[in-house]
């Protein structure tokens, strides 16, 4: 069945003091690709986190974080007092050397390189840690992907109707086909006709032979009985992919490019009007389709 690229899920909960949050997003892309965003200490787990997602999601440009916030004392930065101190230290001697005061502003010393530093990692811990934020990020994949099947359908519907929309214009140039010739001989006949009326014992009898060859290869260079066969074929294919179970965007995608391809060369092959018009409500749908495709996985 169809699915979407397009989703979004979140999962949050909280253990032992520690809140965990997880948010994930997709949109489209022609192949997989991860962005991941987590605490440091959680850095070391990207390698797994991607290869989780990437055995819930097929395609799709996808954007994780991971939010944590551990309100146990243990967790709290560690400040740097010996380079604290070395810093106030300086600033004073500055100071002197200028003959003003100084005003030392902690809080700013804080966001000096070196000066907090992270507590300990506790490997017990920060494993068991992680595999709370694999359980809240499998509820968030199911949101995500619960968004995504449910886009899915309506992009189902909206390539069905294009599709139905296509056979419906292939039926009536399947009619109008044969017709095509049998027009050209007309209009050649006729053609002749008044040309030859100007010539004295005029007759288009002597000429049949020519008539019926040059129609006869006409009929060849215009036939499109293949083309409609593969425009036939290729929206069977297509209603196939979308039933399918694994992702089929890429596929979709070929067939969609196939599907133009038969509709340009009847087009150019008919030397019809009408077939023609039905050429370009059909080429028009087909635009339609490869556009809905593009956030198919």
């Amino acid at each position: 069945m169809i699915h979407s690229m397009t989703g979004f899920g979140e999962g949050r909960t909280t253990d032992n003091g520690v809140t965990y949050r997880v948010e994930i997003r997709s949109v489209n892309n022609r192949y997989f690709k991860a962005s991941i965003k987590v605490p440091e200490s959680f850095q070391r787990f990207e390698a797994e986190i991607d290869r989780l997602l990437r055995e819930r999601m097929g395609r799709g440009s996808v954007m994780f974080s991971l939010r944590v916030r551990d309100e146990n004392p243990a967790s709290a930065y560690e400040i740097n007092e010996p380079l604290v101190k070395e810093y106030v230290r300086r600033l004073k001697d500055i100071s002197a050397d200028y003959g003003a005061g100084i005003t030392v502003d902690m809080v700013a010393l804080l966001n000096i390189p070196g000066v907090l530093l992270p507590p300990n990692i506790d490997e017990a811990r920060l494993a068991a840690q992680f595999e709370i934020v694999k359980g809240v990020m499998n509820t968030a994949v199911d949101q995500l992907l619960s968004m995504r099947a449910k886009e899915g359908e309506s992009i189902l519907r909206d390539l069905q109707s294009h599709c139905q929309e296509i056979r419906g214009k292939v039926a009536d140039i399947a009619k109008l086909a044969p017709t095509v010739a049998d027009d050209y001989r007309k209009r050649l006949t006729s053609r002749l006709g008044q040309l030859m009326g100007g010539v004295e014992g005029g007759s288009l009898a002597p000429h049949e032979d020519a008539i019926a060859r040059e129609v006869a290869i006409y009929a060849e260079r215009c036939d499109i009985s293949e083309e409609i066969s593969r425009i036939h074929s290729h929206l069977e294919q297509f209603d196939a992919l979308c039933a399918a179970p694994e992702e089929t965007g890429r596929k979709l995608d070929f067939l969609t490019q196939e599907l133009l391809r038969e509709a340009n060369t009847i087009g150019s092959k008919a030397n019809n009007v009408v077939i023609g018009q039905a050429t370009v409500a059909i080429k028009a749908a087909i635009d339609r389709i490869k556009e809905q495709v593009q956030n198919v996985e």
